[in-house]
């Protein structure tokens, strides 16, 4: 039987901190498959491909991240559910969840299939890549439903409590995918159209393989025919929770996309750069909103349980947890700038390699501004206040895209523009949370 964690009662700092390792290994390896993606095609195939794959990650990246909006969003409620042991009303949760998410992702793959190279024109991708950019997109596109059903089930499971669980599964499908670039890049010379393919195939394969132990190992989510329930009354909330919380997660990559439009003026080299550092970024900052997301699922069941001072705790343990990790990675980050920036360009791409090195050498001392800022978030997304995240986010994203539009178009300070652009983008985003989450938190002062 599945290990579900009740964190309505007990301890709360090893617990949170348990539950917290999956979600990051988890996040880590599905980080693999972009990277994985970056790391063969680049070494093997080149500039050229590895700005192609680079150049299509924003727009890919905003339908992942509204599906997973779309979980989270429906994971909260789940959580509150599960704490208040209201077991009825989570089933049909979960099976209207489901129902409408399929028939979402259907929908938007098929249009994001025929607006690909549309698209990419718009972000100004240059000619002598948006051919293969647009070939990666669409099979990409292709497999979304698969990543909406690993989503969901994965969301459902942590709303249970449950973080180890989708973690063995994404692992084998890291490596799968890894396989996959090996057997399809480097073997058989499909180069960006075999890496593409690893990618939903692996996917593929996460998505099932979760299913069927959802299936066999959780009685709770064992619903038979119930999985074709479709409550309308909860389908007005849930979408309410999602699509907040999809509107967030996408105002992120909407913002990075702009971002990703600027740089695509600056020359082949500095794209292969940014799409190294941004690959960098994203295993840096996924432990930080792990944590995050942790916290989220802590706090949503003791709100449903009314434990209003584990709350208050669990809150200050996970920023612990925030501060500790991003002090780590900013250590870690400026000892092996040159190494990591060697993991990703071959030793005729110097002039990427070169920039690179110098953001990451900027960007390590910066981590802890997003420690907090997901640990803040993590909160406001517990309690259920998801329009606050939504606010954040987008102040976020506009000073980011603001100052790299001074700094680097305007003052044209290079590189490392984007950097500082990351900054104050943290600043605005601290400035606008930090006094709300006072006056919050002193609800649940002695």
């Amino acid at each position: 039987m599945a290990k579900k964690r009740d964190m309505t009662e007990g301890k709360i700092a090893l617990p949170l901190a348990a539950f917290t390792l999956p979600l990051v290994l988890g996040n880590l390896f599905q980080l693999t498959y972009n990277a994985a993606d970056s790391v063969i095609v680049g070494q093997y195939v080149g500039e050229g491909a590895l700005a192609a794959v680079g150049t299509s990650a924003p727009l890919m990246n905003i339908a992942l991240l509204l599906i997973s909006g779309l979980c989270m969003g429906a994971g909260i409620l789940m959580s509150a559910q599960y704490g208040s042991r209201d077991y009825e009303l989570l089933s049909r949760q979960v099976s209207t969840t489901f129902l409408a998410g399929c028939g979402f992702s259907v929908t938007f793959s098929l249009i994001s299939v025929l607006l690909a190279e549309p698209l990419l024109r718009l972000i100004q991708v240059p000619e002598e890549v948006i051919g293969e950019a647009a070939l990666y997109l669409r099979i990409v596109f292709l497999g979304i439903l698969f990543t909406f059903i690993y989503n969901f089930l994965a969301n459902t499971l942590r709303a249970l409590g449950d973080s180890r669980t989708p973690l063995y599964f994404l692992m084998a499908s890291a490596v799968l995918n890894i396989l996959g670039d090996l057997l399809l890049v480097v073997a058989l010379g499909l180069g960006v159209l075999g890496s593409a393919v690893s990618t939903v195939a692996s996917e593929a394969v996460c998505c099932l393989l979760c299913g069927v132990y959802i299936h066999r190992r959780v009685p709770l989510l064992k619903l038979g025919k119930g999985w074709l329930v479709f409550d309308r009354r909860l389908l007005g909330q849930t979408v309410s929770y999602s699509s907040t919380s999809a509107l967030q997660q996408v105002c992120l990559q909407v913002g990075k996309t702009v971002i990703q439009a600027l740089v695509n003026t600056q020359g082949v080299s500095v794209m292969a750069a940014f799409t190294a550092v941004n690959r960098v970024d994203d295993f840096a900052y996924t432990p930080q909103q792990n944590i995050g997301h942790a916290m989220t699922t802590f706090i949503a069941q003791n709100k449903g349980a009314g434990h209003g001072e584990r709350i208050r705790r669990g809150f200050r343990i996970g920023m612990g947890l925030e501060i500790t990790y991003s002090a780590v990675i900013c250590i870690a980050i400026l000892a092996g700038a040159p190494a990591i920036m060697g993991w990703f360009a071959e030793a005729e791409d110097a002039q990427a390699a070169a920039l690179g090195v110098g953001y990451l050498r900027h960007i390590a001392p910066m981590y802890l501004l997003p420690g907090f800022t997901n640990g803040i978030q993590g909160f406001f997304r517990g309690m259920g206040d998801l329009k606050v995240t939504l606010y954040s986010t987008f102040m976020n994203m506009l000073g980011r895209v603001a100052a790299v539009w001074i700094l680097l178009l305007v003052l044209r300070l290079g590189f490392v523009s984007l950097a500082w652009a990351n900054f104050a983008g943290w600043a605005v985003m601290l400035l606008f949370e930090v006094p709300l989450l006072w006056r919050r938190i002193k609800i649940f002062l002695p």
